[in-house]
């Protein structure tokens, strides 16, 4: 038996199906929003791979409130990366806890929260590890990692060695995900390599630093939630043991429509992996035999964050992977994997830049699942333009940059980037960080006329996100799909809810969620235009 609640965007239960008048644009909206965290690399200039590396951004809903938090980790001055003229950054460093109080209005909560962070943070996820209904935080980190329990009254609790997640290694994301069925969500700490202190200095001068490959990889873990509050490192004996790896970001989802979460892991400057579940609690390698391992040309390219969606409507989930070059989109046909970079318009448009964080996002409600990429130069603060790509429904994409509003007409030197809807009005908002500098709060203004939904689905256990479900929407000829995976990308996490645009459809015919453990609920004729809350019964 399942139960399901809709809860409805009053001001914007939209009854006509109306074409869209124009494109929406984005306003900055940090500044008024009250957001006054300034991102830094722990230094005053670029001058090594830690410090270029960047960090990403965690959207979760921290105090159960309803409204979605902003959590941004930070650099530090740290003996071992920084120059000495950084030295007077010591001391004045932290992350940073927005708590959203509403109307586009956040205020910094990191000090009542406990949270300000210890090491030089890159990325961050937040998951309930503990199944006691609230969600906790999980921080990367130029080793260790750092995990805060949530105690559910606004505060949190450092278990990080108590947990066994005090990971020493350079870590940058972290997916949660249940991969031995048990109800406890697991996690694959994504591992980048093994800095030398600086000490290797036979580089080309021009290039600013020595770049991936004149440092060993590592490889990334996977623990195992015990159940207790403690976790243990299950890499090798389920088949994910790579020691060589030199990994930027990885994604847990259904890339083959099994119903059991795979692993796709980017590596920078060599092939990629791609770690298939067998669904007895193991994984299988197969990258390179299905077409998945590298770019289009077949060489390891400077890989970013993989971020997976159905861009061209065939059933089947793809993969794009921003880099230092034209980036690589993996998509299935047949038995295998082809880089549809260039036949999707996306080569011209990424080519002139350095991708880094990408959000594949319906950000105009058409229905077609558009793209967002931070741009950044990787070894110096040189600026670039950010990518705004239309999808122009038949899986190939326009640039739409120009005039979707003042962040767009500037250039900057991004990283991180997620999605989340702050305000609940249906339209998708973007969050985009720098190497340093303020972030970018960009509210999606709308105006489309075009209808929408979005999914909420929770356990029926402890009411938390139900991770690694399925939610597929019939609405009219169109049928569209996710997986409910917050972690999606280059060193960040995003808005739980999966958002589906309906173009003019006024309602949806059919929801379909395949839940996690394999179980299923289907909801019919429901009105468009609304936050539809869908909780499975924990019996």
């Amino acid at each position: 038996m399942k139960r399901f609640l809709g809860l409805v965007a009053p001001a914007l239960l939209l009854l006509g199906a109306a074409e869209p008048s124009k494109l929406p644009t984005f306003a900055e909206k940090t500044a008024e929003a009250g957001i006054t965290f300034t991102r830094s690399f722990g230094d005053h200039e670029l001058s090594n791979i830690v410090e270029g590396t960047g960090s990403g951004v965690c959207v979760f809903d921290y105090d159960g409130d309803g409204r979605l938090d902003i959590y941004f980790p930070n650099g530090r001055w740290e003996q071992t990366v920084s120059d000495n003229r950084g030295r007077d950054l010591v001391g004045k460093l932290h992350n940073a806890l927005y708590r959203n109080l509403g109307d586009w209005k956040f205020v910094d909560v990191t000090t009542e929260a406990g949270v300000p962070g210890k090491g030089f943070a890159f990325g961050c996820s937040a998951a309930d590890y503990d199944n006691d209904g609230d969600l906790d935080l999980y921080v990367l980190a130029y080793g260790p990692n750092e995990l805060y329990r949530n105690e559910g009254d606004g505060t949190f609790t450092d278990v990080s060695e108590a947990s066994g997640l005090d990971d020493p290694r350079w870590s940058l994301n972290a997916p949660w995900f249940d991969y031995d069925g048990d109800g406890d969500l697991d996690v694959l700490v994504t591992n980048y390599l093994e800095y030398d202190e600086g000490k290797f200095r036979s580089y080309y001068a021009a290039a600013g630093y020595p770049g991936p490959l004149s440092y060993n990889g590592v490889p990334c873990i996977l623990y195992r939630n015990d159940g207790d509050g403690t976790f243990t490192d299950v890499t090798r004996e389920v088949g994910m043991w790579n020691p060589g790896g030199r990994a930027m970001s990885s994604v847990a989802t259904d890339l083959n429509n099994d119903g059991l979460l795979d692993v796709y892991v980017a590596n920078d400057s060599m092939e990629n992996y791609y770690y298939e579940s067998k669904g007895d609690g193991t994984f299988e390698e197969k990258s390179l035999f299905l077409g998945l391992a590298l770019g289009q040309h077949g060489q390891g390219v400077s890989s970013m964050g993989p971020t997976v969606a159905d861009l061209n409507a065939d059933g089947f989930l793809d993969i794009l992977i921003p880099d230092m070059d034209y980036g690589s989109l993996l998509s299935k046909e047949d038995d295998y994997y082809v880089d549809l970079i260039d036949r999707s318009g996306l080569a011209v448009i990424f080519g002139q830049y350095t991708g880094w964080g990408s959000v594949l996002f319906d950000y105009d409600n058409d229905g077609h699942p558009d793209i967002f990429v931070a741009t950044g130069n990787a070894h110096h603060e040189y600026t670039e333009d950010a990518v705004l790509a239309r999808n122009d429904g038949t899986g190939h994409f326009v640039d739409v940059s120009r005039g979707s509003g003042e962040y767009f007409d500037g250039k900057w030197v991004g990283r991180g980037a997620s999605w989340a809807d702050f305000d609940d009005d249906g339209n998708v908002d973007l969050v985009a960080l720098d190497t340093s500098g303020p972030p970018h709060l960009l509210r999606n203004e709308g105006g489309t006329g075009n209808h929408w939904i979005k999914v909420d689905a929770r356990r029926g256990d402890n009411g938390q996100t139900a991770i690694g479900a399925r939610v597929t929407v019939v609405a009219g000829p169109r049928t569209q799909f996710q997986d409910v995976i917050p972690v999606n990308g280059y060193l960040s996490q995003g808005d739980p809810r999966v958002h589906f645009g309906l173009g003019s459809a006024v309602k949806v015919d059919r929801i379909d969620i395949r839940w996690p453990d394999g179980e299923t609920t289907t909801l019919s004729d429901v009105p468009a235009d609304q936050i539809l809350t869908v909780v499975q019964d924990a019996s």
